[in-house]
């Protein structure tokens, strides 16, 4: 039988965090081949960009620390599936996918963090 052992992050290094708009969040998040998903926990909205994964990146992970370069959010109360924006760049509505993260012990502390940083 295979042994299985469950070893979650115990780190998160935060080297940015940047309050923005919920359109320009949105924005930052479609590209030239369709939109990125945000993620959505405890009333927060965000996206981050993580490190790119180095020898010391992948030790770290291993040893239960991740990095998240920069993170942009903004304050939403309820959840959405689905965002749209109304831009005429993009000649229309654009859609941008809300992933509900509210189970993730990881974002659930996150968002804790950062609700207490303001």
């Amino acid at each position: 039988m295979v042994n299985i052992k469950f070893a979650p992050i115990e780190n998160v290094i935060v080297h940015e965090v940047v309050k923005v708009q919920l359109e320009d969040l949105l924005r930052e998040r479609i590209t030239p081949a369709g939109s990125m998903p945000l993620y959505w926990c405890d009333g927060v909205l965000f996206s981050f960009s993580s490190a790119p994964m180095t020898k010391k990146i992948v030790d770290d992970y291993l040893d239960g620390t991740i990095h998240w370069m920069e993170v942009h959010y903004t304050e939403m109360r309820g959840y959405s599936p689905i965002m749209d924006l109304k831009d005429e760049n993009y000649g229309g509505t654009a859609k941008v996918r809300v992933i509900d993260t509210s189970n993730s012990e990881l974002h659930q502390d996150f968002a804790r963090w950062l609700k207490k940083r303001k």
